[in-house]
């Protein structure tokens, strides 16, 4: 008997067929049997997109709701040993008594509260959307600037390809986050207040009827990360411009144009593919290090958590450590898919990327 599983695998399978080739789709299911941290990978992404996307549903509180009388309540499974200082009259006269106070974990809030008495589950869970939004709209603006600077750069060639490519090398002589802060610092902070839909269709009535995406660190991610397109569609641009079909199409009378996207471009899908998927989890990772460092313009987001929760490292451990998990455990399923990816469709890619 077929399973549920199963079913959503072979829609996927046959789903897949009608949009690459047979060749593809074999290649991609042969590596998947093989590999079993591909399938960890997928596992994750996919737990992680549907958080993402039904977080208003999935969440037990309000992300923003503060309840200080619950303040930095321990997770389930730990307990946490506190002095409290009260004040007591004692022979008429008012002494100050500290007092050991245990704190028990509670079944409401199964990862804890922050100091302001927030869910810890609640705010990882909407900050999943704002990482991955991040990531996803980033990675869009990286590969559409980096893959048309690199077709055009390996197209043309000569003093084209000169000055495109020494210009990606001036970004590269700079870290990634030092030139992303300056860029926030020159672009300032633009929010976008997002409508949620669930919300506003009232299935989930107690959840904020916004979420804040980061519009100026979207942009700066996506400018700080175009180069590694522009790198790898260089390459491809270089090995495609003199294969005899596009000398075909040359003699026929096509302009560059329409060899650049009929011919050049749909042939460099595939090593632009892989790298996407990669440069996803390190986006992440830079949005995360905006965040941390106050750049990012909303408060749910990982990297604000952990920035909040520095201060209560020694007492309270889960309100950094529980965002840091997030952020660890997409960061490498975004990159477990990535190899599957690679590995099926273009093993000769070898360490392109960029990092934080």
């Amino acid at each position: 008997m077929v399973g549920p599983i199963e079913r959503l695998a072979d829609l996927f399978w046959n789903g897949l067929k009608r949009g690459v080739s047979p060749r593809t789709v074999r290649n991609l299911r042969k590596e998947l049997r093989q590999s079993a941290l591909a399938k960890i990978g997928i596992v994750v992404v996919v737990a992680i997109v549907l958080v993402a996307v039904f977080a208003p549903l999935i969440a037990p509180h309000n992300p923003t709701n503060q309840h200080l009388d619950k303040s930095q309540l321990p997770p389930l499974g730990f307990s946490k040993t506190t002095t409290q200082t009260t004040s007591q009259m004692v022979n008429g006269s008012i002494e100050v008594v500290n007092q050991t106070v245990t704190v028990s974990a509670t079944p409401k809030y199964p990862l804890g509260t922050d100091a302001l008495g927030r869910g810890m589950l609640s705010r990882v869970i909407y900050g999943a959307r704002t990482s991955l939004l991040v990531g996803l709209f980033g990675t869009f603006i990286a590969a559409t600037v980096g893959v048309t600077v690199g077709l055009v750069a390996g197209y043309y060639g000569g003093k084209v390809d000169d000055a495109l490519m020494r210009s990606a090398d001036i970004m590269l002589a700079f870290p990634s986050l030092v030139l992303a802060v300056a860029l926030v610092g020159l672009f300032g902070r633009a929010v976008v207040r997002v409508p949620d839909p669930l919300v506003k269709a009232g299935i989930a009535p107690n959840m904020p009827e916004t979420f804040a995406l980061p519009g100026t660190v979207i942009v700066v991610v996506g400018l700080v990360n175009w180069v590694w397109f522009a790198r790898v569609a260089r390459g491809e641009a270089l090995s495609i411009e003199g294969q005899e079909y596009v000398k075909a199409a040359r003699s026929v009378g096509a302009n560059d144009g329409f060899i650049l996207r009929k011919h050049i471009l749909p042939n460099s899908v595939t090593p632009i593919l892989v790298l996407a998927t990669i440069q996803i989890a390190a986006i992440i990772l830079l949005e995360s290090a905006l965040s941390f460092l106050g750049f990012s313009g909303t408060s749910l987001s990982w990297g604000f958590d952990i920035a909040q929760g520095r201060d209560y490292l020694a007492s309270s451990w889960w309100i950094s450590t529980v965002p840091g998990v997030a952020i660890v455990m997409t960061v490498i399923g975004i990159n477990l898919v990535g190899d599957w990816l690679r590995d099926a469709l273009d093993p000769g890619i070898e360490g392109e990327g960029g990092g934080v």
